[in-house]
């Protein structure tokens, strides 16, 4: 049996029933796939069985590499390289349907690096990400709640995000000690045309590093006090973070940026 590394965060899916529900999240028939951290191939199989064009997956571990090769199977690309170093438009020539039950150490830079990377053209048609369900709250937070901050302005920028289902931990092996929760990301139409991603994130660090204060400081440290903004975005600054809404948030990005460009 192959012994899951703690260092690569390795929790493996074994739950037939929610593979079913992964793999049916989506139609994947005669469409490419990019499978992340495929692991011992129990999700890849359930992708297989919807007929797909063809499965390309990336995984880390070497000694899973060599486990997935023996399957000998024709529609499957293996691998063998760290995802955060790979890009995925120079892999495909089409857009593709993205898998993954995702290391927990990992999952919000796997997501952060997609989402920063994405101009207009979209490389994929969706996402279908595992992630550690205290981290799938703070993705689908929304604003006035507590889990509401940076990584869910990030992620909802430019897709709109659903939950599938949530996972037990008797689902994986070996089991973790927490629950998660799986996500459907699918790219808006439109959005706030935000030219350099690393000023929203600046913005939201500057605002969410006090999470609990009034947005008062962080506002006139970076906009100098600038009261016809406030007017016209209709910001209150006794306010905190977090109730400042999404759109809000990346018209304020869009100002920082022509400040310091």
């Amino acid at each position: 049996m192959i012994k899951a590394k703690k260092s690569l965060g390795q929790n493996f899916l074994i739950d037939l029933n929610v593979i079913k529900k992964i793999v049916s999240a989506t139609e994947i028939k005669n469409k490419t796939i990019l499978e992340v951290g495929p692991g011992t191939g129990n999700l890849t199989n359930g992708i297989l069985e919807k007929k797909p064009k063809k499965v390309y997956v990336v995984e880390k571990d070497e000694k899973l590499v060599e486990q997935l090769e023996k399957k000998k199977i024709n529609k499957l690309v293996i691998i063998n390289d760290d995802i955060l170093k790979i890009d995925e438009t120079n892999l495909f020539n089409e857009k593709v349907i993205v898998f993954g039950n995702l290391p927990y150490n990992i999952s919000t830079e796997i997501l952060r690096k997609w989402i920063v990377k994405i101009n207009n053209n979209f490389w994929f048609e969706c996402l279908i990400l595992m992630f550690q369900k205290e981290v799938a709250d703070r993705i689908i937070a929304k604003f006035n709640t507590s889990n509401y901050g940076r990584l869910a302005i990030l992620s909802n920028w430019k897709l709109k995000i659903s939950k599938i289902c949530d996972v037990k931990p008797n689902s994986f092996f070996p089991k973790p000690k927490i629950e998660s929760s799986v996500l459907s990301f699918f790219p808006k139409k439109d959005f706030v045309q935000i030219t350099n991603p690393e000023k929203l994130e600046v913005l939201t660090r500057t605002f969410f590093n006090h999470r609990r204060k009034m947005i008062k400081k962080p506002f006139n440290q970076l906009f100098n006090g600038n009261q016809k903004l406030l007017e016209r975005l209709k910001i209150d600054l006794s306010l905190r973070p977090q109730n400042i809404d999404f759109d809000q948030y990346y018209q304020l990005a869009l100002e920082y940026e022509r400040l310091t460009s």
